[in-house]
């Protein structure tokens, strides 16, 4: 009943948050402040019915630290993305004709914030969390990952082969760079930069959700296992390879602190805790 409350109090904030940010998206001067409300709501609400329902400290959300983790996911994802578009540049598939929008650029930012935190929140601090703690890092890392591929299907433009890369490029990475911090702040800010570089200042699609105008005007042609066709570059052979990358990272990085959670601990963990009971 306490794991039901909290997906219950979650999803009612994302929900509501997720109707209010596209319903101001295309207000700039909106977006700005929209977003930055959604995630300070989140927040404070996971913390909240976490705290309540857990009895402890929600030590994945905690403010000490919080700018530093977040400020290596901004660099993290932000570094991704240039070597994903960078690498589409170079073989001539991305152009830049100039300079389209710099409102869309401002708004863009509290959408994205906003969409970073609730997404993170929601398959990172509850599915994932929660899945790890039955069935351990691994398996907990593939489901949820699926999952959050899965989710992108509903897109407008979404493929399927979009979608199993996003799996693998950001559901599993994501996860994984939990996994290393225990702390969401890092994946938020990768998942932010990440966003925010492809729709607010490259201009490009996220996710099949059509076109954005953001800093650049720019435009993608060619192969579509090289640039990621009308799902965007995140379908891109690029943005796989280097998440996996990014992936592998996290997982050494997690193993060396012994954040890895074995199936086997798992489950011995569940079963001390309803003998306690």
């Amino acid at each position: 009943m306490k794991i039901i409350l909290q997906i219950v109090v979650v999803f009612a904030v994302y929900a509501i948050s997720g109707g209010v940010i596209s319903g101001v998206k295309d207000n700039p001067w909106l977006s700005l402040p929209a977003g930055v409300l959604t995630v300070a709501a989140m927040v404070f609400v996971y913390r909240w019915v976490v705290k309540r329902t857990e009895n402890r400290e929600v030590t994945e959300l905690q403010g000490k630290g919080a700018g530093r983790a977040a400020l290596w996911g901004l660099l993290l994802g932000t570094l991704m993305f240039l070597c994903v578009i960078g690498n589409i540049y170079f073989l001539g598939d991305y152009k830049v004709d100039g300079i389209d929008s710099v409102s869309g650029a401002i708004g863009l930012i509290g959408f994205m914030a906003g969409a970073a935190a609730t997404e993170e929140i929601v398959f990172r601090g509850l599915l994932f969390r929660l899945v790890e703690r039955g069935a351990g890092t691994y398996i907990a890392l593939v489901l949820s990952g699926l999952v959050f591929g899965g989710m992108h299907l509903l897109n407008d433009d979404a493929t399927l082969a979009g979608a199993l890369a996003i799996s693998v490029e950001a559901g599993a990475m994501l996860a994984a760079g939990y996994a290393a911090t225990r702390n969401l702040w890092l994946p938020m800010g990768v998942h932010f930069a990440w966003n925010y570089m492809e729709a607010g200042i490259f201009s490009t699609q996220v996710s099949g959700n059509g076109e954005n105008h953001g800093l650049l005007e720019a435009s993608l042609s060619g192969s579509k296992l090289v640039t990621g066709g009308e799902f965007g570059p995140e379908a891109s052979v690029y943005a796989v390879l280097f998440g996996m990358l990014l992936t592998v990272c996290f997982l050494i990085v997690a193993h060396r602190r012994g954040n890895i959670v074995p199936r086997r601990r798992a489950e011995r963990a569940n079963t001390l805790a309803a003998l306690a009971r």
